[in-house]
């Protein structure tokens, strides 16, 4: 009986806390919007700092006076929990104070939650007097999120168009014609792998939308891979290469497959020096172009130069972004809509539409409880390099571009169709069940991301499927 009643003191004390937040919270909303004097970053600071983002969304948040009582301190407790472990938002606010650039999928993030005002939850707000978000607050933060990407993307967006977080593939880089000529003969070359079998395109085709739409990739004596080939195409927008993250240039990252003993298996890169410089065309065109001749650095240098130039503009969806208000249908309009509507667009920003960041695979299901398949080591994503147990199951974001040529998806590449992975994606990522028509339109606006390469819409010799 006296446990009963104290539980219900208990629980009375939050009710009288959150009632007493909410009238204050009420009276005090309308002076908690930041001065219009201040700097457009220092405002977004301000609306963060107020709503408490940082209580839950870092590492070592400072706990209310109200963690440690009975039931409420329960709920604080959990939602920190899953407030970090979805997003960390130290970086930014580091970047907002010091005048540095934000991550794009980090403005993305808190745009979508501040104009769902989902962000801070009620039961943070009604307790935490002027912390809730409102027009004016959410508008602020929109017109700070299209300034910077106006500004770091630098893609002449304008108008209506000029805050999306999806950007147009502009330019190529600029790049030396002779390196590029020389990197593609390297990544067709296959005196890269031990017994001359495997080259870089045997498993990112050019003509294959830059992967070989297998589950796993055979390198020498058939020996299979443990996770999904990325495309090639566009890498050069990847903030760093491979699933877990362990290359930061397409250089380093084209280093990696000559001297894995699963894929190309070579046992050196003096091994691979030897038989390169038995090529006089090699060695002419090395010398050519570096005052070392052949090296590992130069053969890397090379491939990364013309991976620079495997970049895929003019899609249907670029056009439309740069003005041509024909160039999509209503259906593909409507999964555009759908696609930021279910925070697609949170992860999947940018030129690429993807790359810039790490995410929690199983965000709000569990994913690889319920795959059917063992775990591998590939499964732990960049755990594999950091061994912070917070970036297990954490994977670079992929690029959606030309993504209607690229199956299968996900990095186990468990999912043959398109429909298979935005379906799943809402469901493990979003905790959301997508009916067959907004699935539908979701993957029309997909296929509009197919761009051109070399001034040709990009196809693929495995178009018809599995």
């Amino acid at each position: 009986m006296k446990k009963q009643k104290r539980g219900q003191f208990l629980i009375g004390v939050t009710l009288l806390l959150i009632a007493c937040g909410w009238i204050t919270c009420r009276v005090m909303t309308a002076y908690s919007t930041p001065s219009e004097e201040l700097a457009p970053e220092a405002r977004v600071a301000a609306i963060l700092e107020s709503g408490g983002c940082i209580s839950c969304h870092s590492a070592n948040p400072e706990l209310p006076f109200y963690a440690n009582i009975p039931l409420a301190g329960d709920i604080v407790k959990t939602d920190i929990e899953e407030g970090y472990r979805a997003f960390d938002i130290e970086g930014l606010m580091a970047k907002l104070k010091d005048g540095g650039i934000p991550n794009p999928v980090d403005v993305a993030k808190i745009e979508k939650v501040s104009i769902d005002k989902r962000m801070p939850m009620a039961k943070y707000y009604l307790v935490h007097w002027g912390s809730q978000m409102t027009d004016k607050k959410a508008a602020m933060i929109a017109e700070w999120a299209r300034d910077y990407r106006m500004a770091y993307y630098n893609d002449g967006l304008s108008g209506e168009r000029a805050g999306e977080p999806v950007r147009p593939i502009i330019a190529k880089a600029e790049t030396d014609p002779r390196k590029v000529a020389l990197g593609f003969s390297l990544y067709h070359d296959t005196r890269l792998s031990v017994d001359n079998t495997v080259s870089c395109a045997t498993c990112h085709g050019l003509n294959t939308g830059g992967v070989d739409n297998l589950q796993y990739s055979k390198g020498v004596e058939n020996n299979m891979g443990g996770v999904n080939a990325p495309t090639t195409y566009n890498a050069v927008y990847n903030f760093v290469q491979f699933w877990d993250g362990r290359a930061k240039t397409l250089a380093e990252q084209a280093a990696g497959p000559p001297l894995n003993p699963v894929e190309m298996a070579s046992t050196s890169f003096d091994e691979i020096i030897a038989k390169l410089a038995q090529d006089e065309k090699y060695v002419a065109e090395f010398n050519a172009l570096y005052a070392d001749g052949i090296t590992e650095a130069n053969i890397t240098n090379a491939i990364e130069e013309f991976e620079r130039t495997l970049i895929t503009p003019n899609s249907q969806f670029d056009k439309w972004l740069l003005g041509d208000n024909e160039a999509l249908t209503a259906d593909e309009l409507r999964g555009y809509d759908l696609f930021k509507a279910n925070n697609c667009a949170t992860c999947h920003v940018g030129a690429n539409l993807g790359g810039e960041s790490y995410e929690l695979m199983g965000l709000r299901q569990h994913y690889f409880e319920v795959r059917g398949m063992e775990l591998t080591e590939e499964d732990n994503g960049r755990f594999k390099q950091t061994q912070n147990e917070r970036d297990r199951h954490r994977f670079k974001v992929p690029g959606l571009r030309n993504i209607e040529l690229t199956w299968p998806y996900y990095h186990d590449g468990t999912r043959a169709t398109m429909e298979e992975a935005v379906r799943d994606m809402a469901k493990y990522q979003c905790d959301a069940e997508l009916n067959d028509a907004e699935v539908a339109s979701i993957v029309a606006f997909l296929r509009t991301l197919t761009g051109e390469y070399q001034g040709k819409k990009l196809t693929s010799e495995n178009e018809n499927g599995l």
